[in-house]
């Protein structure tokens, strides 16, 4: 397996070989070999000792030459029509990359115009084109899984932040388990007329959090106060808290932070103070969700998670398994100062 010349690199020095690392490594250069082509069966520590000799070398291998050798690329896929317009999907396809580079692969990216069939269809064929081993889709849109799954493809495809109907049931974030810990925290905290400024109802995420945000209400026998559509942006969070108004609300779920960000500036210019009047809870723990005035009550998401299990699934489907990933990623609540008990003020 050659090498590829590393520009920090002084002239004319020679650049780490296979034979150096195993060399460094004390094993053969054969089990290098057999961990660069992502081999089974190395244990993990001859693994993590190559690897490191790696590191210590700076031997960088040469990707055009393995791809020769092997007929592989070790390039994977993405699909996703939103990215970079929302944090949670952006989030979503930067830890896959980052675990895909883990794993020795590198990530094209293609960004569908529309979920059309067309549109869908054209990207993962242009993806193809570009001989990816397997490809991961983001499919946050409740249709995108149906149309996924209409479509013949010759490798793998791993649906990300799908819905549990279309069988990736542990790619994704429990949603569902998020809202129920939105909204019972607000319960516990004595809150009876509690609000939820929801996502979009062609999301996945939307229909997830406001059903079990209304289904956890349910079980203690309340109603919603009322429910607010937005579109996950700050401004729709901030128009909605006009007709969050109208009612004797004492605390707001809101389906992301950017949303709680508008209701709380909403709030705010109306001289209703949060949480002491007013107890607000996000979803997603944005970076910034720390510094908000008050800092956000919030849903953390562990996307780090999600992108290793999404890795871990496709390279198994491209082995050949195509079992389910396991349960949904668990998401946490992180108590900050956006909310108080009812009375505490």
């Amino acid at each position: 397996m050659a090498a590829s010349t590393d520009s920090r690199r002084p002239p004319g020095q020679r650049a780490p070989s296979i034979r150096d690392v195993a060399r460094v490594a004390g094993v053969s250069y054969q089990t290098v070999s057999r961990v660069l082509n992502d081999h089974p069966n190395i244990r993990q520590e001859t693994r993590e000792r190559i690897l490191a000799a790696m590191a210590e070398l700076g031997y960088r291998p040469n990707k055009a030459a393995r791809r020769l050798v092997t007929s592989r690329s070790q390039t994977v896929g993405v699909v996703a029509s939103v990215y970079g317009s929302y944090f949670g999907p952006t989030s979503i396809v930067a830890a896959f990359e980052d675990a895909a580079r883990e794993r020795g692969y590198a990530t094209l990216l293609a960004s569908p115009r529309t979920l059309e069939e067309a549109s869908l269809r054209d990207a993962i064929e242009h993806l193809i084109d570009e001989d990816v081993e397997g490809i991961v889709v983001l499919a946050p849109h409740a249709r995108t899984a149906g149309v996924i799954a209409s479509l013949r493809t010759p490798i793998p495809i791993a649906l990300l932040q799908s819905d549990r109907v279309a069988g990736d049931l542990g790619l994704s974030v429990d949603n569902s388990l998020g809202a129920t810990l939105a909204t019972r925290h607000l319960l516990t905290l004595g809150h009876t007329s509690i609000a939820m400024v929801a996502g979009p109802s062609d999301w996945v995420d939307g229909q997830a959090r406001s059903r079990a945000f209304g289904e956890t209400l349910a079980a203690s026998g309340i109603e919603p106060a009322v429910v607010v559509p937005g579109d996950w942006t700050a401004e729709s969070g901030y128009l909605a808290y006009q007709a969050l108004r109208e009612h004797d609300v004492s605390a707001v779920f809101c389906a992301n932070d950017q949303m709680a960000l508008g209701l709380i500036h909403a709030a705010a210019e109306r001289g209703v103070r949060v949480p002491a009047d007013l107890s607000v809870v996000g979803f997603d723990d944005v970076p910034e969700a720390a510094h908000y005035l008050p800092p956000l009550t919030t849903i953390r998401q562990d996307f780090a998670e999600l992108g290793r299990r999404a890795m871990s699934a496709l390279l198994a489907r491209m082995g050949g398994d195509e079992s389910a990933a396991g349960m949904p990623v668990p998401p946490k609540l992180v108590v900050r100062a956006s909310t108080m008990p009812v009375g505490g003020r």
